[in-house]
């Protein structure tokens, strides 16, 4: 193992916190949006490195922090020139689980690692430019394309293709390896299933343990439909009160709808959550060819609003985003204040399918 990349942020939880109460933080956008924007085919999914891969390694995102550092790297710049102040990491398929469908499970703790390292190195290149704007990085751990909570298989409602155990064990080796690259926090993302999310979390705590460290932890949940709940049937409210014990520096939504549908659920949360929100929608709901239409100026000024309500702490995007959506909506929230912090009252709060909270 190689030496740790170390962020410029001696404590990062004091830093963000600090420039959290007193601005808006900007996100960055998709990912996934602006690699296609490249057109990049099998050869150059696969590089030199991966030219005889037995398997077909297109549409592998994650790999190109390897094959095509370049490209990642400019994306990156592109997010920072539009006013981002977080940069997520190209490790959104990043575990062992997501990676084995192009049978490079083996390359995850890698993969992660130098993903990091072009993040860190990309955003510690503003902050030397403007050390007023501090960029911070935030390791983005996906779901995976497996549920704990659901059977793949309706014929077998008590089946399940992943445990537990499997996934605390994929996403630690994340874990580590976005550490080492140097990120300042941990972003557990586009969360469909609760109980993927509390191994997720459970394994980056583990991992602190071990390690004797702590990073910020950012959660983002995503809801399937109008009705408000994710995939494993949780409200927003439920949700928060299934990971509030995690003492997470921001908790929101992410994916989605665009930003009129997601508002309401994201106002839910924003009443009870004691941490900071976050909202990163997609560029409004998919079009029949699977495509994002809403332009930024279509989408800022509903982000604007969200602001102006003192509902956000964080914004940004997600999919159909670009810099130039990031660039209206960081323009439009900048003269807002950041939300306020509630003072929850002590109570017990409980989660099922609905929250429960006694006295």
């Amino acid at each position: 193992m190689t030496e740790n990349i170390q962020s410029p942020h001696k404590d990062p939880a004091k830093t963000m916190t600090e420039r959290a109460k007193k601005h808006i933080l900007i996100l960055d956008g998709a990912m996934g949006t602006m690699i296609q924007r490249h057109k990049l085919g099998e050869k150059e999914y696969r590089g030199e490195r991966f030219a005889d891969w037995p398997s077909d390694l297109k549409g592998n995102n994650d790999l190109l922090v390897l094959t095509q550092p370049d490209i990642i790297r400019e994306i990156h710049k592109e997010y920072l020139d539009a006013g981002a102040d977080i940069l997520c990491t190209n490790t959104f398929n990043g575990t062992s689980i997501s990676m084995a469908d192009y049978n490079m499970q083996d390359l995850a703790y890698e993969i992660n690692r130098e993903a990091a390292k072009l993040a860190r190195q990309t955003a510690d290149e503003y902050s030397k430019l403007t050390p007023e704007k501090p960029r911070f990085v935030a390791g983005a751990i996906g779901p995976t394309n497996r549920t704990a909570s659901i059977s793949p298989d309706v014929n077998n409602p008590g089946f399940r293709n992943v445990t537990f155990d499997e996934l605390v064990e994929a996403y630690s080796e994340q874990t580590r390896g976005l550490l080492e690259g140097g990120v300042d926090a941990l972003l557990i993302e586009t969360v469909f299933d609760t109980l993927n999310a509390k191994a997720a979390g459970f394994a980056v705590q583990k991992v602190f343990d071990e390690d004797g460290i702590t990073k910020p932890i950012m959660i983002s949940g995503t809801i399937t439909d109008l009705s408000g709940r994710n995939l494993s049937g949780q409200t927003p409210e439920a949700f928060w009160y299934s990971m509030r014990h995690l003492r997470p520096f921001s908790v929101g939504l992410n994916c989605s709808f665009g930003a009129e549908q997601l508002r309401p659920a994201v106002s839910d949360m924003s009443s009870v959550a004691d941490c900071f929100i976050s909202a990163y929608p997609n560029a409004g709901l998919p079009n029949e060819m699977g495509e994002y239409d809403e332009s930024p100026e279509e989408m800022a000024p509903k982000m604007e609003a969200w602001a102006k309500d003192g509902l956000l702490n964080l914004v940004g995007g997600c999919c159909g985003t670009t810099p130039e959506h990031i660039k209206a909506i960081s323009d439009a929230v900048s003269t807002h204040a950041p939300r306020e912090l509630p003072d929850v009252p002590v109570k017990m709060r409980l989660s099922g399918l609905e929250p429960f909270v006694h006295g």
